[in-house]
């Protein structure tokens, strides 16, 4: 159903309200899933080890396959690939809920990763697609807001389900949703005429192998869980193949003539400077919310219930902030909100700097609350830049890369952020080769102040191209 909004178009209410729901789903069912997985080894007779895998098996095809998904949904059309996606997780989501034995439950969570990169990475470009050019902001700022209100319902919703039921049906409650998603998404392209048909074009598909095992490797070399669970030799022949696989793939996607990575793309500034400020942030992001916990519960001692309250605030600020920094980049363009939210990370990661053993909890607080504003300010305008911004038959790959480069900043914060610990763990103390723990409380406190400085650097660095990348006012370059 489309509405008139004034001079400057129509709002196809019933696509942007698709395209919301699968980004609440998907924030949902991470939270959900994530839950009930301490209790899954006892039923599948495992350990925490094995489950890991489970984690680790979604991952590789939910990251490794966007991209892939997301030029096939610029090829097909999004609606169809969207679809296809709802269809794909529910089916997973099933089969999860289902599984007898441990290297079921691996296979069906990569089903589910393959369905969450179907929708993940098409989600964004069809909010864009759903609104006017001057509406593309507060699109982008109602997409982060639905992912972080399913983010803080997920687990009391898996919580649930777990207490009263058990962890199969933290699967299956996903299954209706799923359903429920695919049927507006279809009843949309009936209704509606799809606002991207795709055009004919062959599909690259040793570009899209290349691409896949290029980035499943540079997940699991990064990944803390995979360097956990990989023995040192494993890791370097995995450093090898990535190395491979990455020439490869740049070798081919400059020579074929449908590329699978358009690589053209990065040479408009915009776009490019925007992945790396949001590989920036994302990173830093990580690497608060993964070295924080540590400090608040064993050198301050605050309980696991406080912690988790004081990590609730980021994603309710995000919601809140997210629909006003959408507005301000339909206004004044997404420079201004996207550099100042990153401005804003500098700020929260210099606080860091001055913590302390005997602090108060108030501070690192603070420290949270800050760098959640940067959450809510900064992704909807660096994503209406990224995407609403591209040309329509590239949308669907700049939404992927979204999706990717979030997810490559996460895993690589808490590799830099275990990396940095260590090192300035090993200066501070004076003892070469000695672990990382919290038991020297000074020590540990010393390294996360020092990290938290380099940290501050490494964002100026998203503060600088958010800068120039981003252009000051809304100008759409049109299809093209």
């Amino acid at each position: 159903m489309k509405l008139s909004i004034g001079m400057s178009g129509k709002i196809n209410y019933l696509l942007l309200t698709t395209a919301l729901l699968g980004t609440f789903f998907s924030g949902t069912a991470t939270r959900i899933v994530s839950i009930s997985m301490p209790t899954i080894p006892s039923s599948l007779a495992t350990d925490l080890l094995g489950v890991s895998w489970a984690l680790v098996s979604y991952q590789l095809s939910n990251i490794g396959l966007s991209i892939v998904f997301g030029r096939l949904s610029d090829l097909w059309g999004r609606e169809k690939v969207f679809a296809l996606g709802f269809l794909v997780f529910s089916a997973g989501s099933l089969l999860c809920g289902l599984s007898q034995s441990l290297i079921q439950l691996i296979l069906f969570r990569f089903l589910q990763g393959i369905g969450a990169a179907m929708l993940q990475s098409s989600s964004r470009a069809l909010a864009a697609e759903s609104v006017p050019e001057n509406l593309a902001g507060r699109a982008q700022g109602y997409m982060t807001t639905a992912h972080h209100v399913g983010f803080i319902i997920g687990p009391s919703i898996g919580g649930l389900m777990i207490d009263y039921l058990n962890w199969r049906w933290s699967f299956f409650f996903l299954v209706p949703i799923g359903i429920c998603g695919m049927l507006l998404t279809l009843l949309n392209v009936k209704r509606c005429p799809p606002t991207f048909q795709g055009r004919s074009a062959s599909i690259d598909y040793l570009g899209a192998v290349l691409l896949f095992a290029t980035t499943s490797t540079l997940v699991m070399l990064l990944d803390r869980r995979t360097q956990q669970m990989i023995p040192a030799s494993s890791k370097a022949a995995l450093a090898l193949l990535f190395i491979v696989c990455l020439a490869g793939l740049v070798l081919h996607e400059t020579r074929t003539r449908n590329p699978i990575l358009n690589l053209t793309l990065f040479r408009i500034r915009r776009f490019s400077m925007s992945v790396i400020s949001l590989l920036v942030v994302a990173s830093c992001y990580a690497l608060t919310g993964f070295l924080l916990p540590f400090y608040l519960q064993d050198v301050l001692g605050l309980t696991a219930t406080s912690i988790g309250l004081v990590f609730m605030a980021p994603s309710v600020i995000t919601i809140a902030l997210a629909p006003a920094s959408g507005y301000v980049a339909d206004r004044l363009g997404p420079r201004i909100p996207a550099s100042v939210g990153v401005a804003f990370m500098i700020v929260s990661l210099g606080i860091g700097a001055f913590l302390r053993v005997d602090s108060h909890w108030l501070l690192p607080a603070l420290l949270v609350i800050v760098s959640a504003i940067t959450n809510g300010i900064f992704n909807p305008a660096n994503s209406m830049a990224m995407i609403a911004l591209m040309p329509a038959e590239h949308r669907g790959f700049a939404s992927a890369m979204n999706h990717v480069t979030f997810g490559f900043g996460n895993v690589m914060g808490v590799a830099l952020s275990s990396l940095l610990m260590s090192v300035a763990f090993e200066h501070h103390t004076g003892i070469a080769g000695t672990a990382l723990t919290t038991a020297n409380p000074s020590g540990f406190v010393a390294a996360l102040n020092t990290t938290f400085i380099i940290a501050a650097g490494w964002s100026s660095v998203g503060l600088a191209t958010s800068l120039i990348g981003s252009p000051r006012k809304s100008s759409h370059p049109g299809p093209r």
